[in-house]
This record gives structure tokens, sequence and C-alpha cells, in this order.
């Protein structure tokens, strides 16, 4: 009598585990940038005051910590002076903190967090050992001497689809070079 029981289970497992599953396009998009990119900027104070001097970076190009001390000295933003009222400041650490690469879903986010030992605190995302990684075959002449780049910094420059978070190699177009392909 257990028999029929044990049939019956595997039977409806089997059923289960064989059912289609189907992603929508919207779904399909996301679980491609969760697998390539980092969380997308989606506030728009975040948007609004840091793009008014340079591109405003995806929170998870860096961890908690170094939002942290980002925000912490605003007052001297490399070499500016970018405080923010009470309110934005609060909306804008809030942003960075919940959205860091700390406990990121998505996989770039990840691999920056492994590239840091416990107690690095980059203030620049592009002194993180994994963005200097995946740049280092690149030449200082398509970077650092080319005028519309200038740094590692300026990853619009050549990431077209940076501040939604995509920074795939096949998205890659370096001014007066084209695209990039190691």
């Amino acid at each position: 009598m257990k028999y029929p029981i044990i049939i019956t289970s595997i039977i409806f497992t089997a059923g289960v585990l064989t059912i289609p599953v189907v992603f929508s396009d919207d779904d399909r998009r996301e679980y491609r940038q969760r697998s390539v990119g980092v969380a997308p900027i989606f506030s728009p104070t975040y948007k609004e005051e840091c793009s008014s001097c340079h591109m405003a970076y995806p929170p998870g190009l860096l961890p908690a910590r170094s939002w942290k001390k980002i925000m912490a000295g605003l007052e001297t933003h490399f070499g500016d002076n970018a405080e923010l009222d009470l309110e934005t400041f609060k909306n804008i650490s809030e942003f960075l903190i919940s959205n860091s690469a700390d406990d990121s879903v998505y996989r770039r986010s990840r691999k920056i967090m492994r590239s840091l030992n416990d107690k690095d605190v980059p203030l620049r995302i592009s002194k993180t050992p994994y963005i200097i990684n995946k740049h280092d075959e690149i030449p200082d002449k398509l970077i650092k001497y080319n005028k519309k780049v200038n740094s590692l910094s300026n990853c619009s420059a050549c990431h077209n689809k940076a501040e939604q978070g995509l920074f795939s190699e096949d998205g890659v177009n370096i001014p007066g070079y084209g695209r990039w392909d190691d």
C-alpha cells in the first residue's frame, strides 16, 4: 500500500518540476541586468543633485561604508563644496546606503564586494580592485590621455548605459577609438 503513495509523490513532483516558466520581456530584462550590472538609479533626488556635477554613480558600485564616508564629507567633496540641506542629505544617504553593493543581488556589485577587504573604504569607484582589474588592459591613451574620457571615474563616457547600471563589455564605446573588445 505504501508504493502507490510513493509513485503518486514522484509523479506529482515530476509534474511540478516540468511546469514551464514563462518570463515577460520585463522579467528577462531585469534578470539580464542582475546578471551583468548593478541596480539602476531610481532616486530622482539623487540623480538631480549628484548629476549636476558628475555622473550619478549607481550605489551598487560601492559598499555602504564608502557611501557613508562620502556623504559625511560633502563640504570638501573631491575639492568642491557639495553640502545639502538636511532633508535632501537624508534622502540621498538612505538611497545610497540601502542600495549599496553590500547586500545587492546584482552580480557586478557582488564581485566588487568580493574584491574588497572588510576594512577597505574606497572613496572612489575607480580605486576598487574589481574596477581596476576590469580596465587593466585598456591603454592609458584611451582613458587617461583621452580628452573625452580623462579617467575611469567618467564611466558614462564609454559605458552608454552606466546610469542604468549596465556596464557590460558589449556596450563599451570609447570616444575617438570605438567599440572596445579585448
